[in-house]
């Protein structure tokens, strides 16, 4: 349902580019900057490339990772904590304004999904989805936006009740009206489990943590934190294995006992996972380094990447964070990185010239 409106908001629009499969041949194109990604990192990359003139080509993926163009913000209802907005707004709405603002500077859009890059010489070369053995498209400075997927377990009634009372992000969601002054249940283990739960404390009635095993996975401080709260109780060795409601929103949890299978229902308005999130990097092969939990690795205090040329921005660097808006400020990051690397080269290709 999510998913469904956000294609068709961003349909009716914005003008998008989308060109056949079979006419792959002649659809390759030579770009100053690509930007690979759609959500706040991508698109303020792209904001400030344009107005830099660097005629930016931006493609936003199509179902990329499963969700719709402009990333995990179109599975949000209400954002309550970007500036400028001091009504909310609707995460699909909020990308629908950053895709606008890039294509009125002049950002070529394309709602395709790049599936594989060479990154080993310049220019680098960028392959299509269902194109894979055509002509690639070529660029001089690449930025890397493509966010991180947070993983769910997909329940029963998750389809029905997700951003009905079903979120994976406690600080953009946890304030809603929804929430507020009830008990709700998060999702995990470790650290961000047990962050979340005390963060959602603020708002909730009461905040159970559903744990699989008999202990934490979380530090040793984090998991005390968790469970000394008068606030918060832990369910251990607990599943939630099915998500119940009145049809238009959440308001119990089964919970199946890990060791005895024995289930029971728990009231809560509100389901929170906290199980971790996948960066979006597979289609870049293992070109870029990675931390240990696969998050593209950035020169400290930039956006560059161990490959000169290659920039990242967003979700996909960051996994301390994970919001829109510091997402955004990286974008900024990159187009600038990006625009002073290509003033390099092109004061390099200058020097080269007059040495003949």
């Amino acid at each position: 349902m999510v998913i469904s409106r956000a294609l068709n908001s961003f349909k009716q629009k914005t003008p998008i580019t989308v060109r056949s499969i079979y006419n792959a041949a002649s659809r390759n194109m030579h770009s100053k900057v690509i930007i690979v990604g759609s959500g706040p990192a991508g698109h303020t990359a792209a904001i400030y490339a344009a107005r830099a003139n660097l005629e930016p080509v931006l493609f936003e993926g199509m179902l990329a990772g499963g969700v719709a163009p402009g990333g995990q913000l179109t599975t949000t209802t209400e954002v309550e904590n970007f500036p400028g907005f001091p009504e909310g707004v609707t995460g699909t709405e909020l990308t629908d304004k950053f895709r606008e603002q890039s294509a009125r500077f002049g950002t070529k859009i394309e709602t395709e999904t790049i599936t594989k890059v060479d990154l080993s010489s310049r220019p680098f070369k960028l392959w299509r989805e269902d194109a894979e053995d055509a002509e690639p498209d070529t660029c001089d400075a690449l930025i890397v936006a493509t966010g991180a997927t947070a993983k769910r377990l997909h329940i029963k009634g998750e389809d029905e009740y997700w951003q009905r009372g079903m979120s994976a992000c406690a600080v953009c969601d946890g304030a809603a009206p929804l929430f507020r002054n009830k008990p709700l249940v998060v999702i995990g283990g470790g650290d961000s489990a047990c962050e979340e739960a005390t963060f959602l404390t603020k708002y909730a009635s009461h905040v159970y943590i559903a744990v699989r095993r008999d202990a934490f996975r979380a530090s040793n401080i984090m998991g005390k934190r968790a469970a000394n709260h008068p606030k918060i109780t832990v369910l251990w060795n607990t599943h939630v294995t099915e998500a119940k409601g009145n049809g238009k929103v959440l308001t119990h949890v089964e919970l199946t006992d890990a060791k005895t299978g024995a289930k029971r229902d728990l009231e809560v308005s509100g389901l929170f996972y906290a199980i971790g999130h996948t960066p979006n990097t597979a289609f870049l092969g293992g070109q870029l380094d990675t931390d240990e939990t696969g998050y593209l690795v950035v020169q400290p205090g930039t956006s560059k990447t161990k490959i000169r040329g290659v920039f990242a921005a967003g979700d996909v660097q960051d996994k301390h964070y994970r919001q829109a808006i510091t997402a955004a400020g990286s974008g900024c990051m990159a187009a600038l990185d990006a625009e002073k690397y290509l003033e390099e080269l092109e004061a390099e290709a200058q020097e080269s010239a007059s040495k003949l």
